[in-house]
């Protein structure tokens, strides 16, 4: 079984904490640099997560 990396830099948790989410009942894993990313621009998720075109930014207000 391979190591877990983050989604986005593909660095494993030797090097960064990771975060771990189930989509479509798969595991993912995210580091704490590349969460916003998930929240404000899921575009960038477009071809490394299955149906990442449909996710919408969060809509936050300050």
């Amino acid at each position: 079984m391979s190591q877990p990396v983050c989604l986005l830099c593909e660095r494993d948790s030797e090097v960064v904490p990771l975060i771990s989410l189930i989509y479509q009942r798969r595991n993912i894993h995210v580091c704490p640099q590349h969460l916003p990313v998930l929240i404000h621009d899921p575009g960038q998720l477009v071809g490394l997560l299955q149906g990442a075109e449909t996710f919408r930014p969060a809509d936050i207000h300050d």
